[in-house]
């Protein structure tokens, strides 16, 4: 393992991840989650995604939370969508650019992915709301 790059990824990573919420799903919970099984994965993770492609220049931590939301909504996969609905908020989106990126999808991905997407925002919309209570 490269700790440089195991570090770089790492300190990425907490730019996304919000730590004092146990219902929040994080990164660091998903690698631990796999650590008896897959144990490398959560390394891929953080050296690979964030260590290599989150770390590149040219997007704010904002834009990139966005392409990625776009993205998982695109692909229909809601656990990692409510993951990254929350880094997406760490990372400074407002619910309503949240919202509106994925009511914007409707053309290229069609009304079930997006009430789906819409569906997973608003349950990380009413833990995170909770969490300010």
């Amino acid at each position: 393992m490269n700790q440089d790059r195991y570090q770089n990824g790492l300190d990425k990573l907490m730019e996304y991840t919000l730590t004092d919420n146990i219902e929040i799903s994080t990164h660091l919970k998903i690698s631990e989650a796999l650590e008896d099984i897959a144990p490398d994965v959560g390394k891929y993770i953080i050296e690979f995604a964030y260590g290599e492609i989150y770390t590149r220049k040219g997007l704010t931590n904002k834009q990139r939370a966005l392409v990625t939301i776009s993205s998982l909504v695109t692909q229909g996969t809601e656990p990692q969508l409510e993951l990254h609905i929350n880094t997406g908020l760490t990372a400074g989106l407002t619910e309503e650019e949240i919202v509106e990126s994925i009511t914007h999808l409707i053309p290229y991905t069609g009304f079930p992915r997006v009430l789906n997407a819409l569906t997973v925002a608003k349950k990380v919309f009413a833990i995170r709301h909770e969490d300010k209570h």
